[in-house]
């Protein structure tokens, strides 16, 4: 089968044909329909992440690699105890697979499995044709969705749905803060708002993404380069500290803002990958009873349970791109997101 594979770390992609699997028990074979491409894309495909201090954390996956984990597509095939059969539906792929055997893979948070198996990092992800995934529990529903769009809930939308529940339920008058407002930030937004949540901050860099945030439900905005005191700024701005953020960035500075901003008993849930440190004063964290939370993707009832608010809801949809899946487009939107100049989601299309 084609994929559109990194050779080695800091390589460009380039088209390669894998084998197509032989599939036993309930393992299925996806057509490819859709794949969204993601930052995380583009930082394993550097090799590496920068947590500060000039040091750098390996990311590790399998070269020649298959990126991309935000799926849709139909059954081509199946193992002979699957109970789906090919055909024309199409199905959103949960590829934060785990080792099925764990403490967590049982409470089903297999994206908390320390041996995990994910499409796109440790197993070939949807920049291909194809996609091998070890059982048809995997695959959930497009129904009436756009498929580009419900590509997207597989990583940036479970992502930032698990982050934004991590703080709720908030009071009316409590301010959550939504830090980066690119294609994850945008949809924390959403759901935010879809959640029933009153008070929403979008900080960010750019005004346009700002614009887009404050019609997706953002109730303040504020543009953190607009000053030289932002948490200064920004308290005058919503009237005080506010009861928690989300960092959809997650650098230095980033979380240095969203700890300055936070009242007692706030929370700062770390999501994003730009990497840096943060040096805070171990006592006043105590004294003021604060919780820094990361938060990773997010796990499989999550997704489900996202997928139904999607298909129930009037919920909106970030800003998407579509362009035809091959090596030349993939590669630009890489390079597009690690220079910033992405906005909302490039989706790669395979008709």
């Amino acid at each position: 089968m084609k994929v559109y594979a990194v050779p080695e770390a800091g390589a460009p992609a380039e088209a390669m044909d894998f084998p197509t699997p032989e599939l036993t028990g309930k393992e299925v074979l996806v057509r490819i329909t859709n794949t969204g491409v993601c930052h995380s894309d583009a930082h394993t495909q550097e090799g590496f992440i920068s947590i500060g201090g000039g040091k750098t954390m390996p990311l590790t996956a399998k070269f020649p690699a298959v990126f991309g984990h935000e799926i849709v597509g139909t059954v081509a095939a199946v193992g002979p105890d699957s109970s789906l059969t090919p055909g024309d539906e199409k199905f959103i792929v949960f590829p934060w697979i785990g080792c099925g055997e764990c403490q967590a893979c049982q409470e089903n948070a297999e994206n908390l499995c320390p041996r995990g198996r994910a499409l796109s990092i440790a197993l070939p992800g949807g920049f291909a044709e194809e996609v091998w995934v070890p059982d048809e529990k995997y695959l959930i529903p497009l129904g009436d969705l756009d498929a580009s769009w419900g590509a997207t809930l597989a990583c940036s939308g479970v992502t930032s749905f698990s982050a934004v529940n991590k703080l709720l339920p908030a009071g009316d008058e409590d301010v959550i803060a939504v830090i980066g407002t690119g294609g994850v930030g945008l949809m924390g937004v959403a759901f935010l708002k879809e959640l029933g949540h009153k008070k929403i901050l979008a900080i960010d860099v750019a005004d346009e993404n700002l614009e887009t945030a404050k019609k997706m439900g953002a109730t303040h905005t504020f543009n953190s380069t607009s000053t030289d005191n932002p948490s200064k700024a920004i308290q005058e701005l919503v009237g005080g500290r506010i009861f928690g953020a989300v960092d959809f960035v997650n650098n230095g500075a980033t979380a240095s803002l969203a700890l300055s901003l936070l009242q007692k008993g706030g929370k700062l849930v770390s999501v994003g990958l730009f990497g840096g440190s943060h040096e805070y004063g171990t006592a006043p964290l105590a004294l003021q009873a604060q919780t820094i939370q990361g938060s990773f993707v997010g796990s499989l009832p999550e997704l489900q349970q996202l997928v139904e608010i999607a298909k129930t809801s009037d919920l909106p949809a970030l800003p998407i791109t579509e362009q035809e899946l091959g090596a030349d487009n993939l590669n630009a939107a890489l390079d597009a997101l690690r220079e910033g100049r992405s906005r909302g989601r490039i989706v790669l299309v395979n008709d």
